[in-house]
């Protein structure tokens, strides 16, 4: 079974489109900005040093990217813009003056180092921020005072090392909130607490080593929860007891040697789940027993990966062998999920090695610490 694309990043550009209907993945780049329409154009602007415009009746939306130059100057009636690929260290201080309708704003791919407080004050409809790749190593508190409308808000690959729960005031209607690529170690209590509409959270990525108890107490309707490339060790009891809701679950490339039993508990319509690339050798029992089971939920559906673990196989697995075998057709990377010890199975699939063990157990063998029934490897 191979991974579906939910594996891939929460923001993808190819995944949102501009509310003028333009495919907001064509090369964008900076829109230090403008357009000089002629009467007769139509649609857009061909002209390689001038910012493309797509004018719909919803409005205009504008895409600036190099060879494009700079323009102070911006349609009343801009609902989106992309000014990237341009290295921007700064922005002009009026950047956003006269389109307060704006509805997207995209300045992913330049070298933002600071914004101002008063940055967004201009454009109180913002549905869409797009921050990729810049500097920014803080961002200033009241910069989204006046941005209740705005739905998601993307963080991803700056330098940010720590974060205030006050830089993220007046963000009411928040719906995706991606702090992914950074370098946080830590995240503040209440991080969350008045994000009720939040349903996804990218924290991928960052240097984590562990996560606040209440970190998840606040959104009710979490959907897709991104913890991978960190370096946690422990899954704690109840942190993730607060979403009933969470669909997909990302965990791997951590260092999770422990996951507490009931971890995972209450979690029904858990669709995928990536525990890969951790440092489990073995799991407590009842861990599994929400997960994947008819009638529960959504069953799994899109799988799940628990491969590149160094699983000591004995009985302690028992648990985890009747679940493997009641969800193998949902299991990715079945070849690369193997037993690390004892020797005797070493580099035997865990999937393998459980069929041979409930059989043995079925059938009254020694199911001891070693499995003394495999005096030859199995295959795989």
């Amino acid at each position: 079974m191979e991974k579906r694309e939910v594996t891939m990043s929460s923001w993808s550009p190819a995944r949102n489109q501009s509310p003028g209907g333009l495919d907001s993945y064509l090369p964008r780049a900076l829109f230090l900005l403008l357009l000089i329409v002629a009467p007769s154009a139509q649609g857009v602007i061909s002209n390689p040093e001038a910012c493309q415009v797509f004018q719909s009746a919803n409005g205009s939306s504008v895409n600036c990217y190099p060879p494009a130059k700079f323009s102070q100057y911006l349609l009343a009636d801009t609902i989106y813009l992309a000014v990237e690929f341009f290295n921007l260290t700064e922005l002009p201080p009026d950047f956003l003056q006269g389109i307060s309708n704006l509805q997207e704003l995209h300045l992913s791919s330049n070298r933002l180092e600071n914004l101002s407080a008063k940055f967004l004050l201009p454009v109180p409809q913002l549905k869409v921020l797009d921050l990729t790749r810049n500097a920014l190593i803080q961002l200033p508190p009241g910069l989204f005072q006046f941005s209740a409308a705005l739905h998601t808000l993307v963080l991803k690959e700056n330098q940010l090392k720590v974060l205030e729960a006050s830089w993220l005031y007046g963000l009411k209607a928040l719906g995706h909130l991606d702090l992914s690529g950074n370098h946080l170690r830590m995240l503040p209590p209440g991080l969350l607490a008045n994000f009720t509409d939040l349903h996804i959270l990218d924290l991928g990525n960052n240097q984590l080593e562990t996560l606040p108890s209440d970190l998840l107490k606040g959104p009710l309707k979490l959907e897709r929860l991104h913890l991978e490339g960190n370096r946690l060790q422990t899954l704690e009891e109840g942190l993730l007891a607060p979403q009933p809701n969470l669909q997909y679950l990302f965990l791997n490339d951590n260092q999770l040697a422990t996951v507490a039993a009931s971890a995972f508990r209450g979690l029904k319509q858990l669709d995928m789940l990536d525990l890969s690339n951790n440092s489990l050798s073995s799991v407590p029992k009842g861990l599994w027993a929400s997960l994947g089971q008819p009638g529960t939920g959504r069953n799994m559906t899109n799988g799940f990966d628990i491969s590149h673990n160094p699983w000591i196989c004995n009985q302690n697995l028992d648990d985890l062998y009747q679940w493997l075998l009641a969800n193998k057709d949902k299991m990715f990377f079945r070849n690369d999920t193997c037993c690390a010890e004892p020797k005797a199975l070493q580099g035997q699939t865990l999937l393998a090695v459980a069929t041979s063990y409930l059989n043995s157990k079925a059938g009254g063998g020694d199911r001891g610490d070693g499995f003394e029934e495999h005096r030859t490897p199995l295959s795989n």
